[in-house]
């Protein structure tokens, strides 16, 4: 037996990618599998973002990056920040990394440790919990609960902080939830957050412009009193549709008490993934300057899509659905088929060929639900909620 650290023992899971291998493997045996588990945008990404990566090859761009990502790069993040949430950051305290995930990983890292506190919503993205108990810090869960809309309560977030906590992570528009926070939530929020100046805060902002019915979001860069200890998370892989060249970037703290965090995660990338590989990040700069129609033309697929999950889903025996307000996700109340959420889409998978994702996937207060991704075809969610239908009147 070879020993590895105790840490590696607390290391969890993304069973999204569990179902998809389990969906692929069903699929391979000849099953028709409608797969409306895994978060990822069923388009193809836009063509000119394809061949900017292209020509970047053909131009020669095949060495190292600078660690933190090309200036050039830094510089569309900045443009790209000030056109959506009017807001000017400097290229300085943008990093680019391979992902999203990597953000996560550098800040829990950073402020998580035994004896310390790290907040996290429940039900939530469960690279959060897992990656806080890999650090040996205790993961407190915020509720994130049906009634508000699944949107955080801001009294709930701050009743929950203590001399212990290191970091506040946000996310909105939400994962698993469809969740989108108003504004006037964010502010009571941050007006709370003036009494705990030593709580780091990490925004997830990854769906920032997936909402629906004239919701806005309410970027937390908006709020100057926290931006010295403020990390923004964001990427290209949802707006995209690029979850495969794997590109993220993220905004980091400015002022005396967070300018040093940027170094810190810079020499993470030196010591771990080196650089961001160099025609994807031109990929990433035609993204972000080149036209957004097909941007446009994917979210009103997916506002299109999404009427049709929550009408569907409503009118099934034993579910219940509110209305998601952002990402690509809903996520229905299935207490009353009397099932529990995890057996109910594994049942659903093996029995019915529609693969989903059980709420407990994403924190304790998951149970009684399950995720549903309307990132496939109109055709595939209406064959999907028949079978759905034909499993629950067994």
């Amino acid at each position: 037996m070879l020993h590895t650290i105790a840490a590696f023992d607390r290391v969890g899971e993304e069973n999204a990618f569990a179902v998809l291998a389990r969906a692929t493997a069903l699929a391979h045996q000849g099953r028709d599998i409608i797969n409306l588990g895994i978060g990822q945008p069923d388009f193809k990404t836009p063509q000119h973002i394809v061949e900017a990566a292209i020509k970047a090859l053909r131009d020669g761009h095949h060495g190292y990056t600078p660690a933190n990502g090309l200036l050039a790069t830094r510089e569309a993040v900045v443009r790209r920040t000030l056109t959506t949430t009017g807001v000017e950051v400097s290229p300085e305290n943008v990093m680019i990394l391979p992902g999203g995930k990597p953000t996560m990983f550098a800040a829990i890292l950073m402020f998580g440790e035994a004896g310390t506190e790290i907040l996290y919503p429940d039900p939530g993205f469960p690279i959060y919990r897992s990656m806080i108990e890999f650090t040996g810090a205790t993961p407190v869960p915020v509720p994130i609960r049906e009634e508000n809309g699944f949107a955080f309560s801001a009294d709930e977030t701050l009743a929950l902080i203590t001399p212990k906590t290191r970091l506040l992570i946000l996310n909105s528009p939400a994962n698993p939830t469809g969740g989108v926070t108003p504004r006037a939530e964010i502010e009571k929020l941050v007006k709370g957050l003036e009494k705990h100046p030593q709580v780091a805060i990490l925004s997830d902002e990854i769906y920032d412009v997936m909402t629906y019915d004239g919701e806005t979001h309410c970027s937390l860069l908006n709020f100057p009193e926290i931006r010295d200890r403020l990390i923004v998370l964001n990427g290209w892989s949802k707006t995209w549709a690029m979850t495969g060249w794997r590109m993220g970037w993220s905004i980091w703290p400015n002022g005396e008490k967070g300018a040093h965090l940027y170094d810190k995660v810079r020499k993470l990338a030196v010591n771990c993934w080196s650089c961001v590989n160099a025609p994807s990040q031109f990929a990433g700069i035609a993204a972000i300057d080149g036209p957004q129609d097909d941007v446009e033309k994917m979210m009103r697929a997916f506002d299109n899509r999404r009427k049709i999950v929550v009408e569907g889903l409503n009118a099934l025996p034993g579910i219940s659905c509110i209305t998601p307000k952002g990402a690509f996700y809903a996520f229905p109340n299935v207490s009353k088929t009397g099932w529990k959420a995890k057996k109910l889409a594994s049942a659903l998978l093996e029995d019915a060929g529609v693969a989903l994702i059980g709420g407990p996937d994403f924190g304790v207060l998951g149970e009684g639900y399950i995720r549903l991704s309307y990132a496939n075809s109109e055709e595939n969610i209406l064959r999907a909620l028949e079978r759905i239908e034909a499993f629950l009147k067994k």
